[in-house]
């Protein structure tokens, strides 16, 4: 009878156990700071140091504990503009070749976090500009985007990330280390930095010539009336009537290691 009663005792106890440890599981505590692991990322990149740890974390997470840590559009931003610029500037020291064919490198699932394989488009078009189409101009959104994108896009768009993310090419803007609580001052400061040395304005003509990112993306700047808008914000231009905007070509010139502080 004690036997019968000391083996229930110890049944209760090991189910008390396994509820626990359910529980634990269910509330997906995050011991990973993603926001100073991505800050991380770039300060190693920089300093010609190894990453393979950093990435092996990035890969072995999962997108509820991505989801649960990058809680603020704040800490979105910062993270993924901070992990787009490291893997650009990663795999095209490596390979420096892939940039022969741009096209294929920026819709190639090269990068591995939390255990998918993503690609650059699909970081900038999908989570950074929220599920933006790619070809759409800024104008059209996917009608069908996936699980990942739907759990670690951002909630507002800000066409100032344009002036952040840095592509590998020479007309790319610098590469930044943007961290959450000076996010809006970054993203401000560098979008200033990125106009005054690609705006030229022909006062004799009335035309202003500005960087082909305000064309290739014109849905997220308001039209060529919020380009003005922007500029005359900037104080590159004097007021937004009469002037005629014209579209720089880029160059895509590969131009790695190319970091600024702000």
């Amino acid at each position: 009878m004690k036997l019968g009663i000391l083996s229930v005792a110890i049944l209760i106890l090991l189910s008390c156990c396994k509820v626990k440890q359910v529980d634990f599981k269910a509330k997906n505590v995050v011991t990973t700071d993603f926001n100073s692991l991505s800050e991380q990322f770039l300060k190693q990149i920089r300093d010609n140091k190894d990453t393979k740890e950093i990435e092996d974390t990035l890969a072995n997470t999962t997108i509820q504990e991505l989801d649960n840590a990058l809680v603020t559009d704040e800490q979105k931003y910062a993270f993924w503009i901070n992990i787009y610029n490291g893997y650009i500037q990663v795999i095209l020291k490596e390979h420096p070749e892939y940039y022969k064919d741009r096209r294929d490198f920026f819709s190639r699932e090269q990068i591995n976090i939390a255990g998918e394989m993503v690609s650059f488009a699909k970081i900038e078009h999908g989570i950074i500009r929220k599920s933006q189409w790619g070809l759409g101009l800024g104008y059209f959104r996917k009608i069908f985007p996936d699980k990942f994108e739907r759990k670690l896009r951002v909630n507002k768009r800000d066409y100032r990330i344009h002036f952040a993310l840095n592509c590998g090419a020479k007309d790319c803007p610098p590469v930044a280390i943007y961290t959450p609580n000076r996010l809006k001052e970054q993203l401000q400061k560098g979008t200033a930095i990125y106009l005054e040395r690609t705006t030229n304005l022909d006062a004799k003509n009335n035309i202003v010539k500005v960087t082909s990112l305000f064309s290739w993306f014109r849905g997220d700047f308001g039209g060529k009336n919020g380009v003005k808008k922007i500029l005359k914000e900037q104080n590159l231009i004097q007021n937004t009537k009469d002037v005629d905007l014209s579209y720089k070509n880029y160059d895509w010139t590969l131009d790695l290691d190319n970091f600024i502080d702000l």
